[in-house]
């Protein structure tokens, strides 16, 4: 995220404090990343000092933005950590974020890739782009998760063969992988990054979904081959809470917006419901009777 703006001093100091406190208690450099955008950009358009801004000012800023309800929760969330931080480091005693108010989440609306843009996506792709679309697709990783695969990363042996995912905010997770996949992985790794880059050895996340969505049709992100791993894996035994493990979120509120349920569950309970007998009326039973 590249800003066509100029941050004053007096934020960009400030906001360097408060980020050295999130890589300090271990959040990933994805959420640090977002969380300074967010607040130097804010820094760039709002006028005042960090901690002269009003409810007022911070009302006038949010009013102006065309942002969808997700980036208004996320950029709120920024707000709201970046004063919190400064009234427990003494340097406010006010809080122009509780004028924000809350944010509700949006519905479920689960986007799986289509199957034949999967299938496509593989037969157009290289040897690299194709093991990136198969960690999204068969194990449900995010970009930034495969951008970090590593050879050491593949435990186990034949037939019980595991990755262990980096995922966001430094949490780890180990998830079953088929045997094919487990030596693509370690053939392409040779020992090393499985994707080499210029983010600490290996590429970025940003990187890693661009490759993947040139190869998708438009509408169609990396990011959906997640939603469609979410979706086949739940379409098994109906088990969320284990797509809630494999996919690594820490809501299963967050799992139920990535699975989209088969239409013949639908279907069927429908159909349950049509052809149930109807009891007597309350009428012939009392004539009966």
């Amino acid at each position: 995220m590249r800003a066509r703006w100029s941050v004053p001093i007096v934020w960009g100091t400030e906001i360097d404090a408060w980020t050295r406190t999130l890589t300090a208690a271990g959040k990933s450099r994805q959420t640090v990343g977002l969380r300074r955008y967010h607040l130097r950009r804010l820094g760039a358009h709002v006028g005042p000092p960090p901690w002269e801004v009003t409810e007022d000012d911070l009302a006038a800023w949010v009013d102006s933005q065309d942002w969808g309800r997700e980036t208004r929760r996320s950029t709120a969330a920024s707000y709201r950590a970046f004063w919190a931080w400064g009234m427990r480091t003494g340097r406010t005693t006010t809080d122009p974020t509780l004028v924000l108010g809350s944010v509700r989440p949006m519905p479920p609306n689960p986007h799986p890739a289509p199957d034949d843009a999967y299938l496509d996506a593989l037969a157009d792709a290289g040897p690299r782009e194709a093991l990136m679309l198969r960690l999204a697709a068969e194990l449900g990783m995010r970009r930034g998760e495969v951008a970090q695969v590593h050879a050491r990363d593949v435990i186990g042996s034949w037939g019980r063969y595991s990755l262990v995912v980096h995922g966001k905010g430094g949490r780890e997770r180990t998830l079953p992988m088929g045997d094919g996949l487990a030596l693509a992985v370690r053939d392409a790794a040779a020992g090393g990054w499985c994707f080499p880059g210029k983010v600490d050895g290996h590429l970025g996340a940003a990187r890693v979904g661009k490759v993947v969505s040139r190869l998708l049709p438009p509408g169609v992100s990396m990011h959906s081959l997640r939603h469609r791993f979410a979706s086949e894996a739940y379409a098994v035994d109906r088990d969320i809470v284990a797509v809630q493990e494999l996919l690594g979120h820490a809501s299963l509120d967050t799992t139920r917006r990535y699975v989209l349920s088969p239409d013949d569950d639908r279907r069927r309970l429908v159909l349950a419901v049509s052809q149930r007998p109807l009891p007597p009326r309350r009428r012939d039973l009392s004539v009966a009777s």
